[in-house]
């Protein structure tokens, strides 16, 4: 959805590396937010996106190896949704996707539009741009598992790739909503990694148990909880947990019991509260700290070395047979590549490109 960071780069870089292709979307998607959620503060910048991505492309372009960054394709809510976007409220009006139960849970009982909105969007994107392979990240877990399963009951002639999570030098994830955090609510918000990764530790000395391991999560939280609550408004970042989860690696179903042999996807949300208190020069964010932010994190239960290592083990791409392309231009908001100018000229017209798309 825009605000590109190194997250991003790294799809792109995983999708030239298996096409000779590459589109990358940009699209800050309504539907996927709910009523009193950021829609209207979510950062944008295409023009800095943009740059970015000329100086990516201009990068694939001097290495043989690579795929080509062609082009940008970033609709406008009216390409998108020709007569009117679906409404945010949970029994509102208009032409979507579900994916149930599989959205209903986890980030979907937190966000109950959220997972339509994704799963609508992206039927969109898929029939419009007609990729062989969509790449997306594994900090959005469930929402793989989603459009994972919207593929394969709608035979979609798409391949899912996942890559792993990008992190800060800290651990922290990269997400584009982290410019709202400011540097007090940034220091701690690095407590949900480290709840994870006691799971792992607990799980790496033998526990399988989902009581004993979840257990280890809490710990992290509830002690980091009462540190903050101690200290004085002005210097404080507090937060609530919204889960945990210990899910089955193959369908996302909760689990009672690790089994070794399958490991499981550890996952967790917390909101970090807005700023209180905040002092005169103080780095607080996109926003001014006024915001709740909703972080989100996962990891494998199947490593079993104490260093956190990126891992993709156990996400397969689905490959449904050839179905006829559309016939007929679709138009849309496309930029493709000028590499002599070394940035990305707008265009209005696509012929269904059959390329690898990469959503952002």
């Amino acid at each position: 959805m825009g605000a590109l960071h190194d997250g991003h780069f790294s799809l792109i870089r995983q999708a030239a590396t298996e096409n000779k292709q590459v589109y990358v979307s940009i699209f800050v998607n309504p539907t996927q937010f709910g009523v009193n959620e950021d829609l209207a503060s979510y950062p944008r910048n295409l023009p800095q996106d943009l740059n970015k991505l000329a100086v990516l492309a201009a990068e694939l372009n001097r290495d043989t190896r690579m795929g080509r960054l062609t082009a940008v394709f970033a609709p406008k809510t009216k390409d998108m949704y020709p007569n009117h976007p679906p409404t945010s409220e949970v029994d509102g009006h208009g032409s979507f996707v579900t994916i149930t139960p599989l959205s209903s849970v986890l980030e979907g009982a937190s966000r109950p539009v959220f997972f339509r909105g994704v799963a609508t969007v992206v039927m969109k994107l898929l029939n419009i741009v007609q990729p062989e392979r969509i790449y997306l990240g594994q900090k959005d877990i469930q929402q793989t598992y989603v459009v994972r399963r919207m593929i394969e009951d709608f035979q979609l002639d798409t391949q899912v790739r996942v890559g792993y999570t990008v992190r800060e030098s800290d651990g922290l994830a990269l997400s584009s909503r982290n410019v709202y955090l400011g540097s007090r609510r940034r220091e701690v918000a690095t407590v949900l990694l480290k709840a994870l990764t006691n799971v792992q530790d607990a799980y790496v000395i033998g526990k399988r148990k989902r009581e004993d391991l979840l257990a280890a999560a809490w710990e992290v939280t509830n002690a980091t909880q009462e540190i903050q609550q101690e200290l004085p408004p002005k210097e404080r970042a507090l937060f609530v947990v919204d889960y945990f989860s210990l899910a089955d690696p193959k369908t996302m179903e909760e689990l009672s019991k690790v089994e070794s042999a399958d490991g499981a996807i550890l996952s967790g949300a917390i909101k970090m509260l807005p700023i209180e208190d905040p002092q005169e020069g103080e780095d607080t964010g996109l926003g001014g700290g006024t915001n709740t932010v909703r972080l989100i994190d996962n990891i494998r239960l199947d490593l079993v070395t104490s260093k956190l290592e990126p891992t993709i083990r156990g996400y397969y791409g689905l490959q449904q047979p050839n179905r006829p392309r559309p016939k007929g231009p679709q138009l849309v908001r496309k930029f493709s590549y000028a590499e002599g100018n070394d940035e990305f000229a707008e265009e209005s017209v696509s012929k269904y490109p059959s390329k690898s798309a990469d959503r952002e």
